[in-house]
């Protein structure tokens, strides 16, 4: 019931098929069934549909390491069927390719349908298995809104793993893993028995690290999140940046004599002047939130935007622009 999840600290992946043709299947990615890039009338974006029953699996994620998480957007069609199935699945593959799950040393699954879902593992150690959520819970029923995406989150600390759907916490499993398990690989399984059944993603992100907001603001001074997420070109704050702020606010709580300047940055893409606007705009949002909401003083935060003018990684990739697009909380 408590959402409290922070993204990594440092994007190392991002995946949004903008880099891809539609019709095309993508180029960093491998299967042994069929899918295409589309897109989706009344939904932003670029999204992958999975048509055929098989693995798909992004190559270009090799190494999942003890503290991870793990984004993407999910889209069930509008007439779901019984004989379909969805999972996400990170494993320790023995060798590259496309074995599936089943030949792996180590395996967590996280099994979705628009009506139940479930999570589980195995591997050498034994340490959960099918964990479900019965069909009536709050979190596996807004799964059947097909209408819009659910934006999943999974986040490893090492045995532990917490999965949320939108802003709520679904599972959380504090002995889910084994520590010593190296996962290489992360993929989608998806089985089609029927006729016109296919899910579609999007949105794909991985980060590393565990986030430290406490020391990196007080000792170090400045404090840089990507978890706090906007509508595109908006300065609306999304209800799953939650987690990301909740941090800041434990901070300033237990500090009050504290106090911050909230800075905007965006990537390159757009009009220089309407993204130092724009940046401006969503520094103060974060504010207007953190004194609304969180009950923080106005008096403690101040706002400024950089626009583009201030990245930390190249924009001409999804990942880079993704680091770039960012909070930053100063100390004053």
């Amino acid at each position: 019931s408590k959402f409290d999840f922070v993204p990594g600290e440092k994007i190392v992946v991002v995946d949004d098929f903008t880099q891809d043709a539609i019709g095309d299947f993508p180029a960093k990615w491998n299967t042994n069934a069929s899918g295409e890039v589309v897109t989706i009338a009344g939904k932003p974006g670029r999204w992958l549909k999975l048509a055929g029953s098989g693995f798909f699996s992004p190559e270009l994620i090799n190494a999942l390491p003890d503290n991870f998480t793990f984004e993407f957007d999910l889209l069930s069609p509008p007439t779901f069927k019984s004989g379909f199935s969805f999972a996400a699945v990170i494993a320790e593959l023995p060798r590259p390719g496309l074995a599936g799950w089943q030949g792996a040393n180590n395996a967590f699954t996280l099994k979705l349908h628009p009506g139940s879902g479930a999570v589980g593992s195995t591997g050498t150690e034994l340490r959960q298995n099918a964990v479900s959520a019965p069909a009536s819970s709050k979190s596996t029923t807004k799964f059947t809104k097909t209408a819009n995406p659910v934006h999943i989150s999974l986040w490893r600390q090492r045995e532990r793993v917490r999965v949320y759907l939108n802003e709520e916490k679904a599972w959380d499993l504090a002995k889910a893993l084994v520590p010593a398990a190296k996962f290489n690989r992360l993929f989608f399984a998806f089985r089609n028995d029927e006729v016109d059944s296919e899910y579609y993603v999007a949105n794909l992100r991985l980060a590393v690290g565990a986030p430290d907001t406490r020391n990196k603001l007080l000792t170090e001074g400045k404090w840089v999140t990507h978890g706090i997420l906007f509508d595109v070109n908006s300065d609306r704050v999304k209800p799953e940046s939650y987690g990301a702020l909740k941090e800041i606010v434990n901070v300033l709580t237990e500090n009050a004599e504290v106090k911050i300047q909230i800075v905007g940055h965006t990537d390159a893409d757009g009009d220089d002047a309407r993204n130092l606007d724009l940046s401006k705009r969503r520094a103060v949002s974060v504010r207007a939130v953190l004194a609304k909401e969180f009950g923080i003083a106005e008096d403690r935060m101040d706002t400024d935007g950089k626009g583009k003018r201030q990245p930390v990684d190249k924009n001409d990739t999804p990942t880079g622009k993704a680091n770039n697009r960012r909070v930053e909380f100063i100390k004053k």
